[in-house]
């Protein structure tokens, strides 16, 4: 299993030219996460002919180049078939794809769910004209139209990949095989100073979920909905957490580190961390699923609202969304592709059988990340607590 694609954060990919090509045109953006409704953009309404460039944000490993592994590469290629020299951004946080995005400067983006409505409602990317990306046709149905790459009916993306926030733990150490979320909030104790989370705002959800099992008379439906009683009763939980965790991670071989040197026992993790730490046998983990249900990400190729190149983005976007593609991009990145016949090509055979990458049942357990607004994102109500608010009470939790 080769490594998640963090492991490439320092490869250049260059292609650089001048910027040519017409713009997608839009109204200045006046609302932001709290918005109602996104900005009128308009979306492409028929494919032209390549501009020549490409200008993308990515996720370290979704647009490898061969300068990493030379059989690891879907950017020359894509390049070859039709003109689009291709230059890649790499971004290591959501909020960096945000803030990279608000510039105009790039044509796209790989961005996970806790990004892309802070995008759509802030008029960073514009509706995407499925019709004009074939491959979407087969990307797997429980992806489409949800709450974190549309609004309204509207696609804002292609989906690309997606994985839970799974549950892992050294078996060596943790002998009691936990499937509860307990192990890591109400149990901490057991394990303190070798709990690790992820070193994020949106990891506030993992907290919330199971609190809407746990503590149902908290009213908590969905993770990402949370009124200001719920959001602290989520952050209350973190902190007691706190006093357990020995580090958090956001770079996840960090996490492989820390799993194999005995610092961390028991926390939330990937599949691919799970299998990288397998694979080198230095110590023995096991993942579940947690009776709660998890939170976990599926990303989307986004067009900007105001790409210089959108032929070349739209051609990206049904490229890395077909079948061999996909299924040599999630290998590499360890996650499910989202293109069904991917599973075709993959070159380990069970890898979509691993990864649950058509398994509905699987899918339908986990909580995607999904940027929190003060309009609900649940469709509930306007009195829930934004991104923001999220990012200020991340901070008191950490100190």
């Amino acid at each position: 299993m080769r490594l998640k694609a963090a492991a490439a954060l320092g490869s250049a990919l260059v292609a650089l030219a001048s910027a040519v090509g017409g713009c997608s045109s839009s109204k200045p953006a006046t609302q932001g996460t709290g918005g109602t409704k996104p900005p009128t953009i308009a979306q492409l309404q028929t494919l032209g002919n390549g501009e020549g460039q490409l200008s993308i944000i990515a996720w370290a490993g979704y647009a490898e180049d061969g300068s990493n592994n030379k059989s690891d590469d879907w950017v020359h290629p894509f390049a070859t078939q039709t003109g689009c020299q291709v230059n890649v951004k790499v971004a290591n946080t959501s909020d960096e794809m945000v803030q990279l995005m608000r510039t105009g400067q790039y044509d796209g983006v790989s961005a996970s769910g806790d990004a892309s409505l802070r995008m759509i409602y802030g008029g960073a990317v514009a509706p995407v004209n499925t019709a004009l990306v074939p491959n979407y046709a087969t990307i797997a149905p429980f992806l489409k139209q949800k709450p974190w790459n549309s609004v309204d009916g509207q696609m804002y993306g292609i989906p690309h990949g997606w994985g839970a926030n799974l549950l892992m733990y050294n078996v060596d150490v943790v002998r009691d095989a936990p499937n509860s979320w307990a192990a890591v909030f109400d149990d901490a104790g057991k394990y303190k100073g070798k709990v690790t989370a992820y070193d994020s705002p949106i990891y506030i959800a993992d907290a919330a979920l199971y609190l809407s099992k746990t503590k149902p008379e908290l009213g908590i439906k969905d993770p990402y909905s949370l009124t200001s009683r719920q959001l602290d009763a989520a952050v209350d939980l973190l902190k007691k957490q706190r006093e357990n965790i020995g580090e958090y991670w956001s770079d996840y071989t960090k996490e492989v580190q820390a799993f194999e040197s005995g610092t961390s026992v028991i926390g939330t993790a990937w599949q691919v961390i799970a299998n990288t730490i397998g694979s080198d046998n230095k110590v023995r983990v096991n993942t579940v699923l947690p009776t709660q249900g998890a939170t976990g990400w599926s990303d989307t190729w986004m067009v900007s609202a105001k790409a210089a190149h959108p032929n070349c983005m739209y051609k990206w976007m049904n490229w890395i969304s077909s079948p061999e593609i996909n299924a040599q991009v999630a290998e590499y990145f360890g996650e499910a592709p989202a293109q069904t016949k991917a599973c075709e090509h993959t070159a380990q055979k069970d890898f979509c059988d691993v990864y649950h990458a058509t398994d509905e049942k699987f899918a339908a357990d986990i909580h995607y990340w999904t940027s929190p607004q003060k309009q609900c994102v649940d469709g509930s109500g306007d009195n829930c607590t934004a991104y923001n608010e999220w990012v200020d009470k991340w901070q008191q939790i950490k100190g």
